[in-house]
C-alpha cells in the first residue's frame, strides 16, 4: 500500500515533462516493438525505457526489479512453452522426460526469443508511462483529446475505488489474520471466500453512497478536473528525436535478423 506506482509518478522529475511527448515516446515504442521481426529492436526499446526509468525518473532499482519480476515470470513461462512446442527447423537441443522427447528447434528458439523481446519492450514502455505520469494527468490528456466524458468519468471512479477496496481488503485480511483465519489450508480458503463476499457487499454499499453524495451536490454529469500544461523544452525534444530516429534506423537495418 505504501509503494503504489502513482506515488513514484508524483515525485518523478519527469512528471513535469510534456505529457503528449511522453505518450508519443510510449506509442512509438509499442508500435515498433510489436511490429519488429527481429528481437534486436524490442530489446533496444526495453533498455532505453529501463534507462529512462532509473536515470531520468529516479525510480529505485530495487523497487523497479521487484516490479518487473511478476510479469517477467509470466512472459518467461509463455516463452518456454513456445520454445519446446512450437516451430520446427534444426534441432538444437533435446531431452527425454517421462518417455516424452522434447526438442528445441531453431524456429522455436527464434520465436521464443522474439516473443520475449516484444513482451519486454511493451511492458517497459507501459511502466515508463505509469512511473512518470500520474493518472490524474492522463485523465486530463484524455479530456483534451476529445475522448467522451462518460468514459473518462467512469475510468476516474473505477480508479478511485480500486484503492478504497484495497484498503478495505487489507483491513479485513488483517482482522482475519489476528484471529488465525489463515492457520491452515481450509481456514485460508474459508477466509478468502468470506473476504471476497464482504468486498462485493462493501463495493455495492460504496456505490450507493457515492450516488447519493454526488446527487446531493448537484452532480450534472461532469466532474471537475485540474489540467496542468507542461511546455516542451529543447533538451526533451532533442532526446526524443534521437530516440525515435535511432529506433527507426535500427528497425530498418535489423529486420528479419534471427536470434540464432
Amino acid at each position: 500500500m505504501n509503494t503504489m506506482l502513482d506515488d513514484y509518478a508524483l515525485i518523478s522529475p519527469l512528471r513535469h515533462s510534456n505529457n503528449y511527448l511522453k505518450l508519443i515516446v510510449v506509442a512509438t515504442g509499442l508500435l515498433f516493438g510489436v511490429s519488429a521481426t527481429s528481437p534486436v529492436t524490442p530489446l533496444f526499446i526495453a533498455l532505453c525505457m529501463s534507462f529512462a526509468i532509473i536515470v531520468f525518473a529516479k525510480v529505485p532499482v530495487t523497487f523497479y526489479v521487484r516490479l518487473i519480476m511478476l510479469p517477467l515470470g509470466f512472459a518467461a513461462t509463455g516463452s518456454i512453452i513456445i520454445l519446446f512446442f512450437f516451430g520446427m527447423g534444426i534441432e538444437i537441443a533435446a531431452m527425454d522426460i517421462a518417455g516424452h522427447h522434447l526438442a528445441i528447434g531453431s524456429q522455436g528458439l527464434n520465436m521464443a526469443v522474439l516473443v520475449m523481446a516484444r513482451t519486454l519492450s511493451g511492458m517497459f514502455c507501459l511502466f515508463f508511462l505509469a512511473l512518470t505520469t500520474p493518472m490524474v494527468e492522463l485523465f486530463s490528456v484524455l479530456r483534451s483529446s476529445r475522448v467522451p466524458a462518460v468514459i473518462i468519468e467512469l475510468s476516474m471512479l473505477v480508479y478511485r475505488y480500486i484503492f478504497v477496496l484495497l484498503e478495505v481488503a487489507a483491513s479485513i485480511q488483517f482482522a482475519q489474520t489476528v484471529r488465525l483465519g489463515y492457520r491452515d489450508i481450509l481456514s485460508s480458503l474459508r477466509s478468502t471466500t468470506m473476504l471476497a463476499g464482504t468486498l462485493f457487499i462493501r463495493s455495492w454499499e460504496q456505490g450507493e453512497k457515492l450516488y447519493l453524495a454526488m446527487n446531493s451536490r448537484c452532480y450534472d454529469g461532469k466532474l471537475g478536473m485540474f489540467c496542468q500544461k507542461n511546455p516542451l523544452s529543447a533538451p526533451e525534444l532533442l532526446i526524443t528525436s534521437l530516440y525515435i530516429v535511432s529506433l527507426i534506423a535500427l528497425f530498418m537495418t535489423t529486420e528479419n535478423i534471427p536470434a540464432v
